[in-house]
């Protein structure tokens, strides 16, 4: 007999009004250390994409900064 998952991943691409989507929790509800966690990685995805746009010596710069 087949298990049902325990976890849930999110569907981008579902309809926001659909009885079986799961509701994506809200920002201010998730535990403290959740959103400094993820605000964390999310600069540091950003700040790696702006370092991945600027030419060899601007990326040298700022590594000796």
């Amino acid at each position: 007999m087949p298990r049902k998952p325990t976890t849930y991943q999110f569907d981008l691409f579902s309809k926001p009004n659909d009885a079986k989507t799961m509701q994506t929790p809200r920002w201010q509800a998730l535990p403290a250390e959740t959103r400094r966690s993820v605000t964390k990685l999310m600069v540091s995805l950003i700040l790696d994409h702006v370092d991945d746009e600027r030419s060899p010596g601007e990326r040298e710069a700022r590594h000796d900064a």
